[in-house]
């Protein structure tokens, strides 16, 4: 009789545990204990910030999930977030500090004191992200060419090309931000498209301020980027060959997949999303950092996509799983500076939960082939 009884609920826990939505009923149930404790969770000027960290993390966590998807791993995309955010601050900065360039590389070839050297020309900006682009795909075919053609450990690859790659940024720049950015440029990090305002009409008499922006640039590019990820990886046979890939290598092979092809196209994904990421990064904060995505940075990416459900094993990967994960490490991330812990205590917490994920995906493998 217990048996018996308890069968129906052992299901049902079954289905939650294994479900695509675990992470966002989980995520809403954290919110709901930690509310009544954290009165500002829930504040407008809160929530704002949440969905301002929420969008870049996603765009550069999708790229993290292609790689993951085939096994392997990319530790490079802090990297290529910071070099590419000081290569686009320097061609479009409208004005150059002599005092903080003067002595970088840089200074008199790309930028000057009257700003880099396609400020204020006509689709300058456009250029300049072309340029951003084009460099996160020569990394990424970097790293796809040494993984897959001459068969080198994706972690060392991507090790060796983070450090390089990051010194480089650093070298630059000689370690100082590029700022003065153009309000076009910065518009992408954290322009409106709808918001909602108080106040007279008259902004003469009293200003109109802004209670929440529903609609911001970042949220658009991040949607867009995680759909058509999720068409991608779902809905072609690409994506099916990034799974099968991950499922097992030999076996892909013999199937006749690209195998090689698809390890140096995902390995281009990760760079072009994190390009994309450090257009935000760079857009929200007004400036070109050799240091941006340096740091936890990397355990932030790598934790939301496998918080979400990914396999660090690879042959499992959805957007959808990724962009619950993000969200869930967000406001992780949110409520532990709330709570007023010091770094170190956040880090520690933060590589506590990433453990218990990745413990997560072991025991949902587990039971998915029990039910199958």
């Amino acid at each position: 009789m217990p048996s018996a009884a308890s069968s129906p609920s052992r299901k049902w826990a079954s289905r939650l545990f294994l479900s695509d939505y675990f992470v966002l009923y989980l995520s809403l149930a954290y919110v709901a204990i930690l509310a009544p404790f954290l009165p500002t969770l829930l504040n407008p000027a809160n929530i704002s910030n949440v969905l301002s960290n929420l969008w870049p993390l996603l765009v550069v966590a999708t790229g993290q999930t292609f790689i993951l998807a085939t096994a392997g791993i990319d530790l490079s995309q802090g990297a290529v977030i910071a070099v590419t955010s000081v290569i686009g601050a320097m061609l479009i900065a409208v004005t150059g500090n002599a005092a903080v360039l003067s002595n970088a590389p840089i200074w008199g070839v790309f930028i000057g004191e009257q700003g880099g050297i396609l400020a204020g020309s006509i689709g300058g900006i456009a250029v300049a992200i072309a340029i951003m682009m084009l460099v996160a795909i020569l990394i990424g075919l970097l790293n796809g060419v040494s993984v897959a053609v001459f068969g080198m450990p994706a972690f060392m690859v991507t090790l060796v090309t983070m450090i390089v790659i990051g010194a480089v940024a650093i070298y630059l720049s000689l370690s100082e931000n590029i700022s003065n950015l153009p309000d076009a440029f910065v518009t992408l990090g954290k322009g409106d498209l709808v918001s909602v305002y108080f106040g007279a009409q008259d902004e003469s008499k009293i200003p109109r301020k802004i209670i929440y922006s529903f609609v911001t640039y970042p949220m658009v590019i991040a949607v867009a980027v995680a759909v058509a990820a999720h068409y991608l990886l779902n809905r072609t046979v690409f994506g099916r060959q990034v799974v099968a890939v991950g499922s097992n290598k030999r076996n892909a092979e013999v199937s006749g997949i690209p195998v090689r092809r698809v390890i140096v196209a995902v390995f281009v994904i990760s760079a072009v999303c994190a390009a994309i990421g450090s257009i935000l990064y760079s857009a929200r904060l007004e400036a070109g950092r050799p240091t941006l995505g340096a740091g936890t940075f990397l355990l932030d990416v790598i934790g939301a996509t496998v918080i979400g459900g990914t396999s660090l094993f690879g042959g499992k990967a959805k957007i959808i799983w990724t962009f619950f994960g993000v969200l869930f490490f967000v406001l992780l991330s949110n409520t532990l500076n709330l709570m007023n812990l010091s770094a170190f205590q956040v880090d520690m917490v933060k590589g506590a939960v990433i453990l218990a994920a990745a413990l997560l995906d072991v025991l949902r493998t587990r039971l998915t082939r029990e039910l199958t």
